[in-house]
């Protein structure tokens, strides 16, 4: 945590922060309290502009960014009902994601916690899909420790959570992350981007009728592997024809695949760490089948949360700001 005086350090009673999410192509600010009362959280999406080219280009981004960031910061200050003044602390996603997206954020809140001498909290993308959970909640429910299942485009990771800012990452993709592999199989069907949503959609009416390759890794590993199962959906694809019932089976094959590998992993973590909760974050935790998997094989062992509103899966600054209250409150001096 920088910002304010050198070496101040907070101590948090009741604290509202200003936070700011852009690590790839969503501008996206926030106004938060106590790390759970969500004020304003204001995202600006660039899909339409990525959808001709079916994915993320960082140089179209990166415009984005500086031409949106002023009006949504000014709009979530709106929604809040807050002046500058009412902010306590400025948080920003500070890693990963794409470099030129990231620069417009953190310069940013960089400007604005030096000019105001605000407290400023550096914050891990991760970590920030991570707190999503705890945004409209009552934090005095949760009960740790907890397995979450983090999954989105970019990222993939098994992680163990034994405290606030206690974070063991169990496992992670060795190639491709689930979200990724939604986007390149939905391109392949011809479905469009993005793909997660594209591919649950239209699985809704098919079946699981291809077997496609599950990468188990071996009994004792958490780590995931998509590339494979890519593959073979892309070999599939090559000896069909493109037909609409022809992709729903494929779409539903495929996306039963990625859950049956994401929930069973999850829930043997889950149980061999004696979790009493198990989260998941992130924008593939949005899929209604992971979810409905997950709840099946969990049952009645752990306490399952998702995120309480879709907006929370994908890139807000909401979550930013959730995280960076709880490294506040621990007095953390940088991002984990």
């Amino acid at each position: 945590m920088t910002g304010g005086r050198p070496g101040t350090a907070i101590i948090i009673f009741a604290m509202k922060i200003l936070a700011f999410e852009t690590s790839c192509d969503e501008t996206a600010v926030a106004v938060v309290e106590n790390g759970t009362k969500v004020l304003s959280n204001v995202i600006f999406s660039q899909i339409d502009l990525h959808k001709e080219l079916g994915g993320v280009v960082p140089e179209i981004a990166a415009r984005e960014h500086i031409l949106k960031i002023i009006p949504v910061l000014d709009e979530a200050l709106r929604v809040a009902k807050v002046g500058f003044d009412d902010i306590d602390a400025i948080a920003v996603t500070k890693e990963p994601g794409l470099i030129s997206s990231l620069l417009t954020g953190i310069v940013t809140a960089s400007t604005l916690a030096l000019a105001s001498r605000k407290p400023l909290i550096h914050v891990n993308h991760i970590h920030g899909h991570i707190y999503a959970n705890w945004l409209d909640r009552d934090i005095d429910e949760i009960k740790f420790p907890i397995l979450v299942l983090t999954v989105s485009g970019g990222h993939n990771e098994l992680v163990l959570m034994k405290g606030h800012c206690d974070f063991e990452v169990l496992g992670e993709t060795l190639d491709d992350a689930a979200g990724e592999a939604f986007d390149k199989v939905a391109r392949l069907l011809e479905l469009g981007y993005p793909g997660g949503p594209a591919i649950s959609k239209i699985a809704e009416k098919g079946t699981a009728k291809y077997k496609f390759p599950r990468a188990w890794l071996g009994k004792d590993s958490f780590d995931f592997s998509f590339s494979g199962l890519k593959s073979e959906v892309a070999r599939v694809i090559a000896k069909n024809e493109l037909t609409d019932e022809f992709k729903a089976d494929c779409a539903g094959s495929f996306e039963e695949a990625v859950c049956d590998v994401l929930s069973e992993k999850l829930i043997r973590a889950a149980r061999k760490f004696g979790a009493k909760e198990v989260h998941l974050a992130g924008g593939v935790s949005a899929n209604k089948r992971l979810r409905k998997m997950v709840a099946e094989r969990l049952g009645t062992e752990a306490i399952l949360r998702c995120p309480t509103r879709i907006e929370y899966c994908t890139d807000n600054g909401a979550m930013v700001a959730g995280a960076g209250y709880f490294m506040a409150s621990r007095n953390l001096k940088k991002s984990i």
